[in-house]
C-alpha cells in the first residue's frame, strides 16, 4: 500500500511539474513576443506576398480589435477573400466559379482566427486544456520545447519553442486538403518589432513537397480601418 501511495504521489508530482512548466513556457512566450504591447493596439494592416510554384501573389490582411480579420490574396487577377466580421466568417473563392460569399464553418473560422495577431491562441489553448508538453527536441541545432496542441476535429499541431528566447522555431499542423490528410510544416524567421507588434517577417511552409513563402513587406499599426472593410455583402 505504501509503495502504491508513493508511486501515485510521484505521478501526481510529475504531472504538477509538467503543468507548471507548460504554464511558464506560455508566459515566457507571451513576453518574448511582446504580446502585452499588442494588447494596447487597435488595428493592424499587413501587406505581404506569397511565393508558390514560381508564382508571386500579393496579399493584404486587416485586423481590428478584438477579433475582426480579413485577408485578400490576388491569384492571377482574381481575389480570394476570407473575412470574419466579429460574428460570422465568409469566404470568396472565384476558383469555384462563383464570386458570391460563402459562410464559413466553425472550424474554418477557428482557422482564420489563428492569423489574428490580437489573439494569443497559445494562452487560449492552455486555458482550454488543449496543450501538452511533449518534451524537448532540436530544431536546426537549437534546443526547443515540443508542445502538442489538440485542435478541433481530432487533429493536432506541434509547436517547437526555442528554449533560449521563447520564439517559435517551427510548427507542424495536421490539415486536410481535397479529402486527403497531410502535414504542413512552417518555419518563421526574421522576427522584427513593428511599432510594438513583434512578428516573423518571413514564414516558409512546406506541404506535400510544395514550398510556400510568405513575406511581410509592410506592417501598419493603429491606422484607421472602418468596420465596412470586414463586410462582404
Amino acid at each position: 500500500m505504501k509503495k502504491l501511495f508513493f508511486i501515485t504521489a510521484c505521478l501526481l508530482a510529475a504531472a504538477a511539474i509538467n503543468a507548471q512548466s507548460l504554464d511558464e513556457i506560455v508566459k515566457k512566450y507571451a513576453v518574448a513576443n511582446k504580446l502585452d504591447q499588442v494588447s494596447g493596439k487597435q488595428t493592424i494592416k499587413i501587406t505581404a506576398s506569397l511565393s508558390m510554384m514560381g508564382m508571386e501573389m500579393p496579399m493584404e490582411m486587416w485586423m481590428k480589435k478584438p477579433n475582426k480579420i480579413k485577408t485578400v490574396t490576388n491569384m492571377g487577377g482574381q481575389e480570394m477573400i476570407q473575412v470574419f466580421d466579429g460574428e460570422k466568417g465568409y469566404s470568396v473563392n472565384p476558383m469555384t466559379g462563383s464570386t458570391d460569399p460563402v459562410e464559413m464553418t466553425a472550424d474554418q473560422v477557428t482557422s482564420i482566427q489563428k492569423s489574428n495577431i490580437f489573439t494569443n491562441y497559445l494562452d487560449e489553448y492552455l486555458k482550454n486544456g488543449q496543450l501538452t508538453l511533449e518534451g524537448e527536441e532540436d530544431v536546426s541545432g537549437k534546443p526547443a520545447f515540443k508542445i502538442k496542441a489538440g485542435l478541433p476535429g481530432g487533429t493536432s499541431a506541434y509547436l517547437f519553442i526555442d528554449k533560449a528566447d521563447y520564439l517559435i522555431l517551427k510548427t507542424t499542423t495536421d490539415i486536410t486538403q481535397g479529402g486527403m490528410a497531410m502535414t504542413m510544416e512552417s518555419v518563421p524567421s526574421d522576427y522584427k518589432d513593428n511599432d510594438g507588434v513583434f512578428l516573423p517577417m518571413k514564414t516558409t511552409s512546406t506541404v506535400s513537397g510544395m514550398e510556400i513563402i510568405t513575406t511581410f513587406t509592410k506592417v501598419e499599426v493603429d491606422i484607421p480601418i472602418d468596420d465596412s472593410v470586414f463586410k462582404t455583402k
